[in-house]
């Protein structure tokens, strides 16, 4: 399935920033390494929506280069990007932060 549009909301956008801050951190420019990374990730959607494993009630695509999971939702030919989470976190963390989203 493609999606015509790929939407970041407000949260999702705040959870990359949160990602490039931790990873620029780290490392200088592994911030905008992690950023373009997962933004690139974000854009394969326009391809893929939709076939991704549901877990929490969302989509779940992971992260190529960074431990990252994208969650979204399709309705039609629009993805919905919610959360950009650390894979690395309690698993409680992320259904928490989820549950707040939808």
């Amino acid at each position: 399935m493609t999606a015509e549009q790929v939407l970041i909301l407000k949260e999702a956008a705040t959870d990359l920033a949160e990602g490039l801050s931790f990873y620029e951190s780290q490392k200088p420019l592994l911030g905008i390494d992690f950023f373009d990374s997962l933004i690139s990730d974000i854009e394969s959607l326009s391809l893929s929506a939709g076939i991704h494993s549901i877990h929490f009630g969302f989509h779940r695509m992971l992260a190529r280069r960074f431990p990252f999971a994208i969650y979204y939702t399709l309705n039609g030919n629009i993805a919905r990007v919610v959360a950009v989470l650390d894979m690395r976190r309690n698993p409680a963390w992320a259904r928490g932060q989820l549950k707040q989203r939808s």
